[in-house]
This record gives structure tokens, C-alpha cells and sequence, in this order.
């Protein structure tokens, strides 16, 4: 996708890519070390990228979030032992005190995409309740 979008966007002058990662690139994920290791790529490909094309007014961004209730999460909840338990771990875990709803990241989403993230490039922001600070 990037291959194909970049160069277009490179010759109209700019545009914003938001790539959607995972907190488990950032810090790791107990059991998913496939998983974590792919959206650590793809934070490490959006932060070369954005270097890259910071000149050619092309600015990338990547966005993780958190555990959210989706089917996945619900899905790898059930091969553990007791799948209530780990949902309730992934809620305990997170200093909100619940998981994550879809509806938590289109907002960030949108303001990567608007004009007033002209000058915002290279960022991983988590969107995880505070599950995962960092400076």
C-alpha cells in the first residue's frame, strides 16, 4: 500500500499516513511474539518513512492501541483456561479500569489527518487507558 500510495502523494504535494500498530510493539505482549514483533516493523518502517519524507511534506504517524473489545480479543480469550479471567486481567490492567471500545480511536485518527497535525511526524501515540506510559 505504501508503495503504491507514497509516490502519489509525494507528487501532489504531501498528504498524512496513519499506520495502526499495537501497544505489544511498544512493550511487548506475553504469548505474541509473532504478533508484537510485525507491529514493532511496522512503528520502526513508519518512523524511517517519516524521516524520509519529512521534506516532501509527507508526514506518518502511528497509532496503537490497547486491548479493545473486539472479536479478536474475545477470540484469544477463549483458548486460555479461563477466559473470563484473562478479560477481566486486560481490564484490571489498564488504569481507566476497562478495555478499549472501537469507538476510542477515530478521533485520534482524524486529528493525524487534519491540518493541525501539519507539523506532527514520526509520533507513536497509545491510545490504551494509560496502560502504557512512556516519555
Amino acid at each position: 500500500m505504501h508503495h503504491v500510495v507514497l509516490p502519489k502523494m509525494i507528487a501532489a504535494g504531501g498528504g498524512k499516513v496513519i499506520n495502526v500498530a499495537s501497544d505489544a510493539a511498544r512493550v511487548g505482549s506475553s504469548g505474541e511474539s509473532v504478533y508484537a514483533a510485525c507491529k514493532a516493523g511496522l512503528v520502526g518502517f513508519s518512523k524511517t518513512v517519516a524521516r524520509e519524507l519529512a521534506t516532501k511534506n509527507v508526514c506518518l504517524n502511528v497509532v496503537c492501541p490497547g486491548p479493545t473489545d473486539t472479536a479478536l480479543l474475545k477470540g484469544v480469550a477463549e483458548t486460555a483456561p479461563n477466559p473470563e479471567k484473562l478479560l477481566e486481567a486486560f481490564r484490571n490492567a489498564v488504569p481507566m479500569k476497562r478495555r478499549a471500545q472501537p469507538e476510542d480511536y477515530p478521533g485520534i485518527i482524524a486529528l493525524l489527518a487534519s491540518d493541525d497535525a501539519n507539523f506532527i511526524t514520526g509520533q507513536v501515540i497509545s491510545v490504551s487507558g494509560g496502560l502504557t506510559m512512556a516519555g
